[in-house]
């Protein structure tokens, strides 16, 4: 831009004093707007546009916990607590095993008794005689060793055996000896006789040998 100069008065014949516009003051101005800019907009990243909060790493945690505090918690009241105690019982030991006794048919002795094995019995005597009975009955070696010493302790197996003192008769020691009549005639002297009603009665009385025998180690009769 040049500047305007005032020319010389020719009518006046005086000199006229020269005149300066002042200078613009739009620089200055355009300056002070860029700074207010540059302010603000360096401000405006400071700020949380959503919470007119200043900017800042606890800002960003509490907006991620909803607006509290960060690292709060909060307990429920409603809450039950549940204690089991181990509970235990008591338990009775097993009751032992029985003892096993042999079955009547595999030569042993019925569980109602025991004796010791008697073997086997000489041809044609009164216990040969009672063992034929045994085995034709049913009952096995047991049962028969069961009779042996029932009647050993009774008679020793005697046929003609009397007790003075009550009376009892033959081998089974039947008191009064007559009721071995209802197996035979001759039951005073035939020991198959003595044999076959005592052995009925033991039958009706203690239902096997061994039952007899259990009887009589208990109480000393049968």
């Amino acid at each position: 831009m040049t500047p305007w100069k005032p020319s010389a008065q020719p009518n006046t014949g005086k000199a006229v004093q020269s005149y300066r516009r002042p200078r613009s003051r739009g620089k200055k101005v355009l300056g002070i707007f860029a700074a207010t800019a540059a302010f603000g907009f360096v401000a405006v990243t400071m700020v949380d546009p959503t919470s007119s909060v200043v900017a800042s790493s606890y800002a960003e945690k509490q907006a991620q916990f909803g607006g509290n505090a960060a690292q709060s918690v909060v307990a429920s009241s409603n809450y039950q607590y549940t204690f089991a105690r181990d509970s235990y019982e008591v338990v009775a030991p097993p009751p032992p095993p029985p003892v096993a006794t042999p079955d009547a048919t595999d030569g042993g002795s019925s569980s109602t008794g025991s004796a010791p094995a008697a073997g086997t019995p000489d041809p044609g005597t009164a216990q040969a005689i009672a063992y034929d009975m045994v085995m034709a009955n049913g009952w096995g070696e047991g049962e028969y060793s069961c009779l042996v010493s029932l009647w050993n302790r009774e008679s020793g197996w005697n046929v003609y055996a009397y007790n003075a003192s009550s009376g009892a008769t033959g081998i089974p020691q039947a008191l009064p000896g007559s009721k071995m009549a209802s197996a035979g005639a001759d039951w005073a002297t035939n020991p198959a006789t003595q044999i076959t009603w005592g052995l009925g009665y033991i039958t009706s009385r203690y239902s096997t040998p061994c039952g007899a025998w259990a009887h009589s180690e208990s109480n000393g009769w049968y």
